[in-house]
């Protein structure tokens, strides 16, 4: 890794199980580096992984195995922005089906507690039109979803209330 800045995400011990998941989930994310520590420490024994190099979409991070005293909140999420159903279907369902939770409004957590935000452009792009009452219909509609349905969206925002919502 050569950047001096990365995302420092705490772990009870499964980071490298965290990062092997996005890397098989995730374009443009890998394991770079899996550093066991060389002594003991106070969650954990010599030999033991206690940190994993990784990037999630071109994000480098590290994955600290520090224990239970910290978990993970919704203060930190990664936002990954999709381009179609198909692409925010396959996000979600992997991170939900893989142990994790949905929330609202896009929002899930993987089985490890961290947050993602599925977030498709048309959403994006609904929220930020000019014409500020198609803006407020979007963003009702995604108040009332769990994963972002696009078409729901895109007919909210056109003003067709009879786009079906997925919870």
């Amino acid at each position: 890794m050569t950047a001096k800045n990365r995302v420092c995400l705490w772990y009870d011990g499964a980071a490298e199980e965290a990062a092997n998941f996005y890397a098989s989930v995730f374009p443009e994310t890998h394991v770079a580096r899996v550093v066991q520590s060389p002594t003991d420490y106070p969650d954990g024994k010599t030999g033991d992984v206690i940190t994993v190099e990784f990037t999630v979409m071109g994000i480098e991070c590290i994955g600290l195995n520090g224990g239970p005293t910290f978990p993970q909140t919704e203060a930190f999420s990664f936002q990954v922005e999709t381009l179609t159903q198909e692409e925010t279907d396959r996000y979600w369902n992997a991170i939900v089906d893989n142990g994790g939770a949905e929330s609202m409004c896009g929002w899930c957590k993987d089985k490890w507690g961290l947050s993602w935000q599925i977030t498709p452009k048309a959403l994006s792009d609904a929220l930020i039109n000019p014409d500020r009452a198609a803006a407020k219909r979007g963003m009702e509609a995604m108040m009332t979803m769990r994963k972002i349905d696009i078409a729901t969206i895109e007919a909210a925002v056109a003003g067709d209330a009879s786009g079906t919502i997925e919870a």
